[in-house]
């Protein structure tokens, strides 16, 4: 085997485990903490010292990981295409 292939026979099943720990997570925990609020679901108004809920999460402090995000976009549409039949 040459050097090439030695690299690859490692880079493939290591992309392969990655995804596959990726899916794992977006099926087993599909939100996140929201970046913006870090999670509390709350942020301080500019002048004020009072709290406001956080726009981006809607208070909740979760978003939605992007690949359980595509996931539901894509079943989403493919039920709506096999009611169409």
């Amino acid at each position: 085997m040459t050097p090439t292939h030695e690299l690859l026979a490692i880079l493939i099943p290591a992309a392969l485990m990655l995804t596959l720990g990726y899916f794992l997570t977006c099926v087993i925990w599909p939100f996140k903490p929201c970046r913006h609020c870090s999670g509390t679901g709350k942020r301080h108004a500019r002048i004020v010292t009072a709290f406001r809920l956080c726009t981006r999460c809607h208070g909740t402090g979760r978003r939605i990981r992007l690949g359980r995000h595509a996931y539901n976009r894509t079943s989403h549409h493919r039920r709506r295409t096999q009611n169409r039949r």
